[in-house]
C-alpha cells in the first residue's frame, strides 16, 4: 500500500447513507488519500468501510480507531484479509483498546492493562487460521499509540502507530520510538477561523468528547500541558498545542510541522466554528486539499 500525505478523519454516524456516498466520493476527487473511520457507539466502521471501499476508486479507508475488544483477533483478521482483498489492498486497519468508560461503563467489558492487550491481540490475530483467498500484499495494521510503551509495541509488532489529538512535539517523539521505516499516521483537527475566541470556541466544544477520558489526559499531561489546562473546558494553551486555527496558511503551517517532525501521513479533522458539531467544514476540505 502507498498512503500518500493527506487524509480525512471523520465521524459519518449523523449521515444517511445516500449522504455518506456522496461525501466520500467528493473527497475522493479533492485528492484526499485516505478517509479514516471511527468507532464508538454508532456506525460498524468495517460495515461502512466495504460500503466506502465499493463506491470509491482510489481512497484508502481506514480505521481509526476499531476497538479490539469489541471483536474477537480471529474475527478481526478474517476482516482485513476480506476488505483487502475486495478493494484491491485500500483497506488500512487501524486498532486500539479504547477508555474504561467505554470498555466498562458501556459494553459492560473488563478493561485491562492497554500494552499487554494489545500485545496479546495482535499476537493471536497473527496465529489465527484464515482460509479465504488472501489480498496480493500483506494488509497493514497501525496502532492508536500515545505513550513511548504503546509506540514501542507500534514499533515491534505492525505497520506503526495512529497517534490521535497530539502535536508536533509528541509526532518528534513518536518519530523517534518509531524508527525510520514504521509508519506514523497523524490525526489533526482543524479550525478554519481567524477569530481567537470563535475559533476555540468551536475547538472546546469538539474537545469536550475526550477531556474526561484518562488515556489523553495522561498524554497530554506528558506533553507538558497541566491539569488546569486540561479542566473547564481546556486553556487557551491546550487548544492552541492540539488544535490548528486560524488561516489557511497557520494550518498548513502545523501540517507541515507534523510532516518535518516525522509524521508519513497526516489525517485532518475539519471542525466546524459555524454550525452543528459534526458538520463537516466543505471550506476547510477544499483549501487544504493536496495540491
Amino acid at each position: 500500500m502507498k498512503l500518500g500525505k493527506r487524509g480525512v478523519w471523520y465521524f459519518f454516524d449523523g449521515l444517511s447513507t445516500a449522504e455518506t456516498l456522496r461525501t466520500a466520493r467528493r473527497i475522493e476527487e479533492l485528492g484526499y488519500a485516505a478517509i479514516w473511520l471511527p468507532e464508538t457507539i454508532g456506525k460498524n466502521p468495517f460495515v461502512l468501510a466495504s460500503l466506502l471501499l465499493a463506491n470509491t476508486s482510489k481512497l484508502v479507508l481506514a480505521t481509526g480507531i476499531a476497538n479490539i475488544y469489541h471483536r474477537e483477533p480471529g474475527v478481526t483478521l478474517a476482516t482485513q484479509m476480506t476488505l483487502a482483498e475486495q478493494s484491491d489492498n485500500r483497506f488500512l486497519l487501524g486498532l486500539g483498546v479504547s477508555h474504561k468508560p467505554l470498555v466498562e461503563g458501556v459494553r459492560g467489558l473488563t478493561y485491562r492493562p492497554p500494552v499487554a492487550t494489545m500485545r496479546d491481540y495482535l499476537t493471536k490475530m497473527a496465529a489465527s487460521p484464515y482460509q479465504g483467498v488472501r489480498p496480493s500484499e500483506d494488509p497493514p495494521t497501525v496502532i492508536a499509540a500515545l505513550g513511548p510503551k504503546m509506540l514501542g509495541l507500534a514499533a515491534e509488532a505492525c505497520q506503526g502507530a495512529h497517534p490521535y489529538f497530539t502535536s508536533p512535539d509528541h509526532t518528534a517523539m513518536a518519530r523517534e520510538i518509531l524508527g525510520p521505516d514504521g509508519w506514523l499516521c497523524v490525526e489533526q483537527k482543524v479550525v478554519l477561523e481567524q477569530h481567537p475566541p470563535k475559533a476555540r470556541t468551536a475547538a472546546r466544544a469538539a474537545a469536550q468528547l475526550y477531556t474526561g477520558l484518562p488515556n489523553y489526559r495522561n498524554n497530554w499531561l506528558r506533553m507538558g500541558l497541566s491539569e488546569s489546562d486540561l479542566d473547564g473546558g481546556g486553556s487557551d494553551r491546550f487548544i492552541d498545542a492540539t488544535f490548528a486555527w486560524g488561516t489557511v496558511e497557520a494550518i498548513e503551517a502545523r501540517i507541515k510541522a507534523h510532516f518535518d517532525a516525522g509524521a508519513d501521513h497526516v489525517c485532518i479533522q475539519p471542525v466546524k466554528a459555524d454550525g452543528e458539531f459534526g458538520d463537516l467544514d466543505w471550506e476547510a476540505l477544499e483549501a487544504l486539499a493536496p495540491k
